[in-house]
């Protein structure tokens, strides 16, 4: 499983901002941070580019390596993503589509087909069979589309013939514990993209933590203005 603490110039994630958060509101509730520390440091978190920038802002905390996106997002989640029976073993489309999404399980092997057609695997909900699975993907004329969550590690093995591969989503190290998501097959005149996207109940949370945070952050900034608003 990959691991890159030594590449701190990787770009951060919404997700990888949303551990640090959680490590620093665990801090503050804990009495290791004060009022105007946490502050300071979860605007700093929200505007981080690279793990080089948040880093600092839980090194002196319990839990700091959830920073650089090497923990589970919630102390064991993963664990309870991995086992169980298979939903679905392959997805086919002709001159069609088809789509696996919500909460389903992604077999050991998953063979997509797409021929003059599309079809999306998105595992943000999923539960997977084992630790490692492999979606083949073989596209002619066609595409196919996997979302996974973040932490999952990615590995792109395919092959295409005026066509392609996204590997990009393979350059993100997963998380300790996470299932590993192999991608291999054949596409030609065709496309097969991996992307990492949080679910919608992780996005919703993740705005309504930013949006308290500015909301506190006006409020601090008008007492600076206005010290008599400390006393009401």
């Amino acid at each position: 499983m990959s691991e890159r603490p030594d590449l701190p110039e990787l770009r951060a994630s919404d997700a990888d901002r949303d551990r640090v958060a959680e490590i620093l509101r665990e801090a503050l509730a804990e009495g290791r941070l004060d009022m105007e520390e946490f502050d300071e440091r979860l605007g700093a978190a929200y505007q981080a580019r690279t793990y080089a920038d948040l880093e600092p802002l839980t090194r002196d905390l319990p839990g700091s390596g959830a920073a650089a996106g090497r923990e589970p997002a919630a102390g064991g989640d993963w664990r309870e993503r991995i086992g169980g029976p298979a939903s679905s073993s392959k997805g086919i489309a002709v001159m069609g589509a088809f789509q696996r999404k919500g909460r389903w399980t992604v077999p050991r092997r998953f063979t997509a087909f797409t021929f003059w057609g599309g079809g999306e695997l998105d595992l943000r909900e999923a539960r997977f069979e084992d630790r490692e699975v492999e979606i083949r993907c073989f596209t002619v004329m066609g595409g196919v589309q996997i979302v996974v969550p973040p932490g999952v590690e990615v590995d792109v093995r395919g092959v295409g013939v005026m066509g392609g591969f996204d590997r990009s989503a393979a350059e993100e190290p997963g998380e300790r514990g996470a299932p590993r998501v192999v991608v291999s097959g054949f596409t030609f005149w065709g496309g097969v993209s991996v992307e990492r996207r949080l679910a919608r109940a992780e996005r919703r949370r993740l705005k309504a933590e930013r949006q308290e945070w500015a909301r506190l952050e006006r409020e601090r900034e008008e007492r600076e203005r206005d010290p008599r608003k400390e006393l009401e």
